[in-house]
């Protein structure tokens, strides 16, 4: 006999002690028989202002990425989430798979990354869609990986909007209304898609607004994870409210 109320599968989740959102927008989008179990990449909640403080950030949640997967692992989860997506971004194609790879030994289950995600949504929403609207919480050096890799995966950056928030804890101070000009800002002129990164910004309900207002796909990347995560897993189910990808793909 399986798990009583994760008959399906038990997703393990990984997201920074400081995320808020990761939590909340997933658990809303879960199908009656997973279940989520969510383990904390223990970081400090670090004043970033300029490059150097966002790679030190970064740096912490590197050294905090296995001890929080050697954790969850001791629930023997089906499958794992990051909801992170900063690092699966990193030094472009080859970076996200070695990660990919490396969680993989260690987990011995699948595992589901945000770039892998974007890369999977984008194309199940069709060859047209090739030029690039991004909004990310980055300082220019994050901005700059998520460029290399969106690039090396053979789309356009076209705009790029980068908040810049002052610490891990503050991306999720970005407000819906701060988010909903953030995406007007980069659909400008011929834009086939808006892709939102960083899973501590709260946008999964209002990029499936927007996108049924603007009629592309606006992306957002907690739905992009947890919808890749549920068709590599093998769950088809399709959730209505969270957009075209998880209802119709």
């Amino acid at each position: 006999m399986g798990d009583s109320l994760g008959w399906r599968a038990k997703f393990a989740v990984l997201a920074p002690s400081t995320n808020t959102s990761v939590q909340p927008e997933f658990d809303a989008m879960r199908p009656r028989g997973v279940t989520n179990h969510h383990s904390r990449l223990v970081i400090p909640d670090s004043r970033v202002t300029d490059d150097a403080s966002f790679l030190r950030m970064m740096a912490n949640i590197r050294r905090a990425l296995l001890p929080a997967l050697e954790a969850v692992l001791t629930c023997d989860p089906d499958y794992v989430v990051l909801g992170m997506s900063s690092e699966t971004f990193w030094d472009g194609l080859e970076g996200s798979s070695n990660l990919r790879k490396k969680l993989e030994r260690t987990a011995k289950v699948g595992v589901a990354m945000g770039s892998d995600a974007c890369r999977a949504a984008l194309r199940a929403y069709g060859k047209g869609v090739r030029r690039l609207g991004v909004i990310t919480p980055y300082m220019p050096a994050g901005d700059r990986q998520v460029v290399r890799f969106f690039s090396e995966c053979g789309y356009e950056i076209v705009h790029l909007l980068g908040f810049k928030c002052r610490s891990p804890v503050q991306i999720a101070h970005v407000s819906r209304e701060r988010l909903r000009k953030a995406i007007e800002r980069v659909n400008r002129g011929r834009v086939d898609a808006v892709v939102q990164v960083g899973t501590n910004l709260a946008m999964a309900e209002l990029a499936a607004a927007e996108e049924k207002r603007l009629g592309k796909p606006v992306l957002a990347i907690n739905t992009a994870t947890y919808w890749y995560a549920l068709r590599d897993y093998g769950i088809k189910d399709r959730i209505p409210g969270w957009g075209e990808l998880l209802a119709r793909h």
